[in-house]
């Protein structure tokens, strides 16, 4: 069996039962992703990429030793946006002014119209994807609208560089572990839990930088202009 081979159909024997290969390497992905994105390097999106195009084929349904036949289609779904939010935050963080240390963005937190705005976005695109997910028959449509909405909410806040994407990805990994497990995505589950203990991680990260950001920028408002010197003196 040759790499591509392996990596498309392959299984990985676990305690007498099989994981998928594409699972496995997609989860990595984007695990690397989430670290390069902690960093705020650009890298984390295209790295994003791969491991959504595998996570999506993965959710398809028909995986050997998953609890389902059923696709999730909400999970697969998750990876189209997660696809189409990545070549927008590639774009963005490609052109945004960067931070002083080097990272690609500078975290902040949103505005209170920001807040609202995802509140607002987060009831709506529950409701639409709880619809949606009705209709088509996926596994699980409560949990994986949430799942979904909450997906796609927390990758665009990511986009904009705002602190609380971290907040929202907790909200989403609480429910995405359970689901996960009564799937049978054994992989992904573990990965949606360690992503929990990581994203509290990065969130302090990004609540430190932008706190240093602040401060900095407070800083250079106070600062006396040298014009204004020159004239005093």
């Amino acid at each position: 069996m040759n790499p591509v081979e392996w990596l498309l159909e392959g299984t990985i024997s676990v305690h007498g039962g099989v994981l998928s290969v594409r699972e496995v390497v997609g989860n990595l992905f984007g695990l690397a992703s989430a670290l390069l994105g902690m960093r705020r390097l650009v890298w984390a999106w295209p790295v994003g990429l791969v491991g959504n195009v595998l996570l999506f084929t993965v959710f398809l349904g028909g995986q050997v030793g998953h609890v389902t036949e059923e696709p999730l289609w909400g999970q697969a779904g998750r990876q189209l946006m997660f696809a189409a939010v990545a070549v927008y935050g590639w774009w963005r963080w490609s052109h945004a002014r960067g931070a002083d240390d080097g990272g690609a963005v500078a975290p902040r937190w949103a505005s209170g119209r920001e807040r609202l705005a995802l509140v607002g976005l987060a009831v709506v695109g529950y409701v639409a994807c709880y619809a949606l997910l009705g209709v088509i028959g996926s596994y699980s449509p409560a949990t994986e609208a949430w799942i979904l909405a909450g997906s796609m909410l927390a990758t665009y806040g990511m986009a904009r560089g705002w602190v609380e994407f971290w907040l929202v990805w907790i909200a989403v990994d609480v429910v995405g572990v359970t689901t996960l497990v009564r799937a049978g995505y054994y992989p992904t589950a573990f990965m949606y839990l360690f992503y929990a203990l990581f994203v509290v991680w990065g969130f302090v990260t990004w609540w430190r930088v932008s706190a240093r950001v602040h401060d900095l920028e407070d800083a250079a408002r106070t600062q006396p202009h040298p014009h204004h010197e020159g004239a005093r003196a």
